[in-house]
């Protein structure tokens, strides 16, 4: 895989030295965290603790490094540096999904807010702290740049000193579209499982029929002996599509990944207008009937609730949270460092310290 063109530099002098090749060290340090261990009990879209089937913040982004990684090598990319930078795109992603983020940005919003792409660089440059030489795991510049660029539906980067008005590396794009092919892919199938989506509401989406080849209107749940083959056959044209149109762009940017490419204005690695019409209706019905569905609303509304309690608490008494947390109060602000101590947490951890400090508030 080529690396000439990219950034592997370090902002500190690293223990590891030459030891091992930068992207392998990168993936290691990532993957070693304890910011990724926590994404396994926090919620996707479904509640972690409601069901062991349903995709969790991990398994998401297992999902998105495995399809990242598919794109960049059909592409002749770094597929090292794709998936690396997908594994480390969900790391600043507080409990409960888009809910606790949504809550914990409203809590936070005269102090800065809370977004967890901006979140993810704060864990990997300051809140993980492994070596006592520097805060931070000191991931290679390429790979904070696309964090810092990381942008999909859910993504908004903020202010950081790796924005330059320039769209990521392409193994940062690749890793944005995976993100967001993958979401559309995985919560459709948790959505049949979880009986939001019937078989027969599919059947207006063009994308799913012309992958699924089983009876329109089937009986019981027989169908969903086609709903992985279907699936698998809707990533497989993605990925055709992506490779296709992502090429013909290239194209038009000097035939390939160099310094055209890389400084093009607008984005090179995205679906064809015709796919992206399929994609946006994809998401379009996931909205109606599953992120909009009762049963999610009601979840996501005491999820808020939850995370705005914990919160608010930590802000009143700064020493009800750990000492490496409330020793940062006098220099960062509590509401900052509320913000890092919640937002670190999985949905188990969260709940229990709802009750716990709502506990200890009625014997005060």
């Amino acid at each position: 895989m080529r690396t000439d063109d990219l950034d592997l530099s370090r902002e500190h002098e690293d223990p590891l030295g030459d030891d091992l090749p930068p992207l392998v060290v990168d993936r290691q340090r990532i993957v070693h965290s304890a910011a990724f261990r926590r994404l396994q009990y926090k919620t996707q879209v479904f509640v972690a603790l409601e069901s062991d089937h349903y995709r969790t913040r991990l398994t998401h982004t297992l999902e998105v490094a495995h399809l990242a990684r598919c794109l960049a090598e059909a592409l002749g990319l770094n597929a090292e540096l794709a998936e690396v930078v997908a594994l480390a795109h969900d790391l600043g992603h507080p409990p409960f999904g888009h809910a606790g983020e949504q809550a914990l940005n409203e809590c936070a919003q005269d102090h800065g807010g809370f977004e967890h792409n901006m979140h993810a660089l704060r864990v990997v440059e300051y809140l993980e702290h492994p070596y006592p030489t520097f805060r931070g795991l000191n991931l290679t510049r390429c790979v904070r740049e696309c964090l810092a660029k990381h942008t999909t539906r859910y993504d908004r980067p903020g202010p950081h000193s790796l924005q330059d008005g320039r769209p990521p590396p392409l193994e940062g794009q690749v890793a944005a579209l995976a993100d967001r092919l993958a979401y559309g892919l995985h919560d459709l199938q948790d959505g049949v499982y979880a009986e939001l989506v019937e078989p027969k509401q599919l059947q207006g989406l063009e994308l799913w029929r012309s992958a699924y080849d089983g009876p329109a209107r089937p009986a019981g749940h027989a169908w969903r002996a086609r709903l992985r083959p279907a699936i698998d056959r809707m990533q497989s044209m993605l990925i055709e599509d992506t490779v296709a149109e992502t090429r013909r762009r290239l194209a038009e940017h000097g035939g390939g990944r160099g310094a055209d490419a890389e400084r093009a204005s607008v984005e090179t690695v995205a679906l064809s207008a015709r796919m992206e019409e399929r994609v946006r209706e994809l998401e379009a019905f996931l909205l109606d009937h599953v992120y909009r569905h009762e049963q999610l609303v009601q979840m996501d509304s005491q999820a808020r609730r939850v995370i705005a309690a914990v919160f608010n608490a930590y802000v009143e008494r700064p020493q009800l949270m750990p000492p490496r947390f409330a020793g940062r109060v006098a220099e960062q602000g509590v509401q900052r460092v509320a913000a890092d101590y919640v937002a670190g947490m999985t949905d188990r951890f969260c709940s229990l310290e709802h009750a716990r400090l709502f506990d200890l508030r009625t014997d005060t």
